[in-house]
């Protein structure tokens, strides 16, 4: 399997990003390969960073999206991490290279993880939504199709690109609220881990996420609660919240055996 997010503007609050680097970091995932980023980007909208190193020596970092490896112990297939910055050009060059390169090596399902800003309240638990365009890959792990129209960001891109190859590719989504999108956001990195866990079969070791949760949330909470407006708004939002039906995706239990299942029906196509 492939996971990817993308900083940038699918990344609300950076829940995103910070989840697919939780992993890299939880699993010891070590880089494998990157994209030169000459081709992508152009260097007046993302800039390069200089440091300094040992204090004397400058150094240039460039953008960079890279593949990482890894081999979760409670896994029985490998993953491989896709962590970088939504490019500013070329973009279908630049999925067509990244869905090239997963194919290579031998990855069977693409998913990503995006945040996006919403009228949600903090106050409440993040409703992760998952969304596929493959008929099949809907059925089996109860996702929903994508219904949206609009603008779109690299992941959408990186999903057409994945569909017109043959290759399998679902998407989660977390929504952040929009009056409190400085980053972290630990709430929702947490949840689009906790939905990505229940898709894999395992459990992830989220102690330090659930400490800087609730750090983050009682934060929140003193800010609210100085201003009236403010207050009075998150209440609209706790009663939406409460009064509208369902919509999220299933519990996940059982996901993990229709997952295998589903890509070993693949495979013998």
């Amino acid at each position: 399997m492939l996971v990817a997010a993308f900083r940038g503007w699918n990344d609300g609050a950076q829940a995103a990003s910070l989840a697919a680097g939780y992993l890299a970091k939880l699993w010891g995932a070590e880089q494998i390969a990157d994209v030169d980023p000459e081709g992508f980007f152009d260097f007046q909208a993302t800039r390069p960073h200089v440091s300094l190193v040992d204090g004397i020596t400058r150094r240039i970092d460039w953008p960079e999206t890279a593949f990482y490896h890894a081999r979760p112990r409670r896994l029985d297939r490998d993953v491989v991490l896709l962590l970088g910055i939504e490019p500013n050009v070329r973009w279908r060059a630049f999925t067509e290279l990244v869905v090239g390169h997963a194919q290579e090596l031998g990855v069977e399902l693409v998913v990503t993880l995006g945040a996006l800003l919403a009228d949600v309240p903090h106050t409440r638990p993040v409703r992760v939504t998952g969304a596929t365009t493959d008929p099949e890959l809907m059925a089996s792990l109860h996702l929903q199709r994508s219904r949206y129209e609009g603008p779109t960001g690299i992941v959408g891109v990186l999903h057409d690109t994945a569909r017109a190859t043959g290759v399998a590719s679902a998407s989660l989504w977390a929504p952040v609220p929009h009056y409190v999108s400085t980053p972290p956001n630990p709430l929702a990195t947490r949840a689009l881990l906790d939905r990505l866990a229940q898709l894999l079969g395992t459990a992830f070791e989220l102690g330090d996420l659930d400490e800087l949760s609730q750090a983050w949330q009682t934060r929140v909470d003193e800010v609210v609660s100085q201003d009236d407006d403010v207050r009075s708004y998150v209440g609209q939002l706790e009663e939406r919240y409460d009064t509208e039906a369902e919509t999220d995706v299933p519990s996940g239990e059982g996901l993990a055996d229709e997952v295998e299942q589903f890509l070993r029906d693949r495979g013998d196509d």
